[in-house]
């Protein structure tokens, strides 16, 4: 069955808004992208309305919260665009003039950021530190572009001195890194969109084996929270254009800081063992 559409959904509710929360439903299905981005006091200012009527209004849509309806927003935006339609929409909007196609780009990752900053909190961030300190290993898995960065989180713990393994092979390949998965393994997650079959296939080897999981993504919180122990909501940009992975970059580095912020004799130690590893195959002056 095909889910309802969020206008559909808040028409089917209209009936039980006041004048005032009608007003701002009407903006949040008129303005979908700007919700996923704008806070509370963002969207009252632009509706006319108070931050309180926002909230109300949000609840009386049947949702926990603005975050809870801006991941079903986004979820519908991004099921009903291809990476196609995304680009295309994207190009229309900054014109091919190259110097408003750099600044406009600049602001698409600057909002990332800030929409990071607002929507991980410093208690997850602590325990995403904390998972990692107590693994034994940490598996990454990523596919697609998600999967460079896999490669690069892993390639990164590993120079620390952390055992790692990445899983970024699709089909019947995955089985063979499926099955090297062990007990006291920490599962990084990084999915978006929809849960298909090898995302799928990790997630139960990962539960018959026990291991804890961290999950990042923009779409699957709400259908995997109850599969794994964090979810990270992190933006790639505006769901109806080109996804962008600054977000995600940036708190892979952080992560990265801090994890090496709680073991700083055993990081240091590695980095210069892979210092003294790089003038034995290259020479000194390759020593960095």
């Amino acid at each position: 069955m095909t889910p309802r559409s969020f206008t559909d959904h808040v028409l089917s509710l209209e009936a039980q808004l006041s004048p005032a929360e009608r007003r701002v439903a009407q903006h949040f299905r008129d303005h979908r992208e700007e919700v996923l981005l704008a806070s509370a006091a963002e969207l009252a200012r632009k509706a006319g309305t108070s931050d309180a009527t926002v909230i109300r209004t949000v609840r009386t849509l049947g949702y926990d919260g603005l975050d809870a309806m801006r991941r079903a927003i986004a979820q519908e935006l991004r099921r009903h665009l291809s990476p196609a339609a995304r680009i295309a929409r994207t190009l229309h909007e900054i014109g091919d003039d190259l110097d408003a196609v750099f600044n406009a780009t600049l602001d698409l990752h600057a909002a990332s950021i800030v929409a990071l900053k607002q929507k991980i909190r410093p208690a997850q961030f602590r325990m995403a530190v904390d998972h990692a300190l107590r693994a034994d290993r940490i598996a990454v898995f990523g596919i697609g572009p998600s999967g460079a960065m896999a490669g690069y989180l892993a390639m990164q713990l590993g120079r620390f001195g952390i055992d790692t393994m990445t899983l970024s092979d699709t089909g019947l390949l995955l089985a063979d890194r499926l099955l090297n998965l062990r007990k006291g393994d920490l599962l990084v997650v990084m999915a978006y969109s929809r849960v298909y079959p090898e995302l799928r296939a990790l997630l139960d080897r990962a539960d018959a084996l026990g291991l804890p999981k961290i999950l990042v993504t923009d779409t699957l919180g709400p259908e995997l929270a109850g599969r794994v122990e964090l979810v990270l909501d992190i933006p790639r940009g505006r769901a109806d254009t080109i996804s962008l992975h600054t977000a995600t970059l940036a708190f892979i580095e952080a992560w990265l800081v801090g994890i090496a912020s709680q073991r700083k004799a055993q990081t240091v130690e590695a980095l210069g063992e892979l210092n003294r590893l790089r003038a034995a195959v290259a020479g000194p002056d390759l020593s960095l």
